[in-house]
């Protein structure tokens, strides 16, 4: 298995030249990497004018490693090919390094760059990738895998330290400012060659500083405008600044994972603090973060709970009985909620609104949570990743357990632990009663391991004096009616009037229920030897049909046909279907006895569709009549002779005979196709979308897929 690493950017606020002098401190030996033993200069070439400079270096590494595998390996050093290409002139420098020694056995890359910041000419950019591939190792692979990603992880915190040690030295010796290198000018030397006796070849003033008190790169989730190559990095003073504290692979697991979602969730990419929420709760396991949070975005999607808090307005009665509500925040700046479910009428709250307008509001208050958190992280100056919540049990009883109500909340505690995770930093309960562990043997199963561990459960009156929940909230802050000082305006909740209760046929019909359940997306399955096909009729030339969907299961190919002939649904044959029941939600257009090319013809080549992966495009027709949208089950085999390791694992599995995905379409005038496709805009609340749909395009086949 091949580790990679890639780094955040780091930003050295000093110019280019002057990080340069400090760099080649480090050579020939550096004291302060220890590991670091010498280097030896096996090629070097300048340009004429001084520009260039390319150097090739042995160098000579002592490997933190057990005695034994030094002794079975025959080596007690490790030796790295490294070779600098610096170009004065575009102010970069490019390092690239690989092993030698072991390297049929061990394959070690690593590439570094120095560069001149986007925004400010004065400021120096580092980046840093690094991938690490064991062949074979006499049977210790495993253990030389750890070994090298330990070392290698604890030394990049260290290359930051050594630059910043040297550029303190250089400055403390007068060294300030180090001219750039120009046309015509005689050859370019290096400072450290140059200033000698601690006299600096330049003392000219460096620019002043600009402001940094928000991220200088500009990011998901940033402050500042900058260019758009760069507005796709995580600088890692913006990390510990907003995101709170990682490990270099932490922080390299966050970089990849959000350039995945880039390349395939074009337009949609959620912010660093909610994909880095996705990447806890899975132990910083990318493909299971990148499973979980793909399904989340899908549900978001469908549901369109990126608008909640703009469109949803809870019922009165919610407002009068619900009694929950923010309440300043805690002692650690998270937010807090408290909510007395004692006083909460579960059974006549369920039969006045519903099931669905209370999971509504639930998530409402997680996504106001979340927004609260933001706020607090630029209040505080500390990232603020979670809330608290304070949850009092006076009155809780046995009325609570009704069994509707109790299904209701698991329902609740199922959606709210897939899609937002990480959110609860702690949760206080207080003044539990004695039927508490009935229902807490209830729902702890339901509950991940990880937010169990963030539950304090106070009886009676424990949760007062020391211990208590005054050791996370000022005292200034705990609600009067749990013996503090302050007035806590929450509603108080109580019985909900049986005169309020819906009927049977209000309950179905009721518009928070529809608004919850009517969606613009439909899924429907694909399986092998039955793709999913929609048509469109088109009467005007120039119309646009503009798609949206998502694979939330499997490998698809996504194809567009043209067919004179209007299709009709067809029923497959039971007796040739490779699955025993196709899905109602399987339908089928294309007649077997239709041939391509005579009776319809493709007009957009397959696009082959991974799962996960989030799709958008758009066709402008050429002629009338019926067009056909397909999703077919994508087989490793056509158009290509390679076969994917995980297309045979998942035919082994059992998995690969049929896939899921969730679209939808809508056909446009052409005067009206930009910004009219609301499908496109349904994530609006992460990011903006990217302009991939331009309405000036007037060829007749302009496809754009964001992939």
């Amino acid at each position: 298995m091949v580790q990679k690493y890639q780094s955040p950017v780091r930003v050295y606020k000093y110019p280019f030249e002057l990080v340069m002098a400090a760099y080649e401190k480090r050579f020939p030996t550096c004291p302060l990497i220890p590991v670091f033993l010498g280097s030896d200069v096996t090629y070097e070439h300048k340009s004429e004018d001084g520009s260039l400079h390319v150097v090739e270096r042995s160098c000579k590494l002592n490997v933190d490693a057990p005695r034994l595998l030094k002794k079975i390996a025959g080596v007690e050093y490790v030796y790295f090919i490294q070779k600098n290409t610096l170009n004065w002139k575009d102010r970069t420098l490019l390092i690239d390094a690989h092993n030698e020694t072991f390297s049929t056995r061990v394959l070690v890359n690593e590439t570094c760059s120095y560069s001149v910041h986007p925004d400010n000419e004065e400021w120096t950019c580092f980046e840093q990738s690094a991938s690490l591939d064991i062949k074979s190792f006499f049977g210790f692979e495993s253990t030389v895998e750890k070994i090298a990603m330990k070392q290698y992880t604890a030394n990049i915190k260290r290359g930051k330290e050594v630059i910043e040690f040297y550029l303190n030295e250089l400055i403390s010796q007068g060294v300030t400012h180090i001219p750039r290198w120009t046309p015509g000018a005689p050859e370019y030397q290096h400072v450290s060659r140059t200033a000698t006796n601690g006299h600096p070849c330049s003392m000219e003033e460096p620019s002043p500083e600009p402001e940094a008190s928000s991220p200088p790169l500009q990011l998901r989730g940033g402050e500042t405008a900058a260019t758009e190559q760069d507005g796709d990095k995580l600088e890692a003073e913006y990390i510990e600044r907003y995101l709170g504290q990682l490990t270099p692979m932490q922080e390299s697991t966050l970089i990849h994972l959000r350039q995945w979602l880039q390349e395939t969730h074009k337009g949609k990419i959620p912010k660093d603090e909610h994909i880095l929420r996705f990447l806890r709760a899975r132990d910083f396991n990318m493909e299971k973060a990148r499973e979980m949070l793909c399904q989340s975005l899908s549900w978001r999607k469908q549901y369109q709970v990126d608008y909640i808090l703009q469109t949803w307005h809870p019922p009165p009665i919610l407002e009068e009985y619900y009694a929950g509500g923010w309440h300043y925040h805690d002692r650690d700046g998270r937010p807090l909620y408290i909510l007395r479910l004692g006083q909460i009428d579960t059974k006549g709250l369920l039969k006045a609104v519903g099931e669905e307008a209370i999971l509504r509001h639930v998530l409402s208050i997680n996504e106001e949570g979340q927004r609260r958190c933001e706020e607090n992280t630029h209040l505080f100056g500390a990232p603020i990743r979670s809330w608290t919540c304070l949850v009092d049990l006076e009155g809780l009883n046995m009325r609570h357990l009704w069994r509707p109500g109790v299904k209701a909340l698991l329902r609740i505690i199922e959606v709210v632990e897939a899609n937002y995770p990480e959110t609860l930093g702690r949760l206080l309960i207080v003044r539990a009663p004695r039927v508490f562990p009935v229902l807490w043997t209830l729902v702890s199963p339901f509950i991940n391991e990880n937010s169990r561990r963030k539950f304090l459960i106070y009886s009676g009156n424990n949760y007062q004096g020391p211990g208590g929940v005054s050791d996370y909230l000022d005292k200034e802050i705990i609600p009067d009616f749990l013996g503090g000082e302050c007035m806590c305006n929450i509603p108080e909740g109580g019985l909900v009037p049986k005169s309020l209760y819906q009927s049977d046929d209000d309950a179905e019909t009721s518009d928070h229920i529809r608004l919850w359940t009517e969606t613009i997306y439909h899924s429907a399955f694909v399986y092998k030897g039955a793709p999913h096909e929609i048509t469109a009729e088109i009467l005007e030339v120039e119309s646009v049909i503009t798609w949206d969907f998502d694979v939330l299961r499997g490998d698809v190919v996504f194809s567009l046909y043209h067919s004179k002939r209007a299709p009709q649904v067809h029923q497959r044959d039971p007796a040739t279907a490779t699955t025993s029941t196709i899905s109602s939600n399987n339908v089928q257009l294309i007649d077997k006895s239709w041939v391509l090319g005579v009776d319809y013809r493709r007009v957009e080549a397959p696009l082959v569709c991974r799962e996960g992966e989030s799709i958008q495009g758009s066709h402008v027709t050429r002629w009338p009549g019926f067009y056909i949208l397909q999703w077919k089950m994508h087989s490793p085999s056509s158009g290509s002779s390679m076969v994917r390791v995980d297309d045979v694992l998942a035919s082994l599995q059992g998995t690969s005979h049929k896939c899921k995905v969730m679209y939808y379409f809508e056909v446009l005038a052409s005067e009206d196709f930009k910004g009219s496709m609301s499908s496109l805009e349904s994530c609006s609340g992460f990011s903006q979308l990217s302009g991939v749909t331009n309405s000036s395009n007037k060829s007749h086949s302009s496809s754009m897929i964001s992939r």
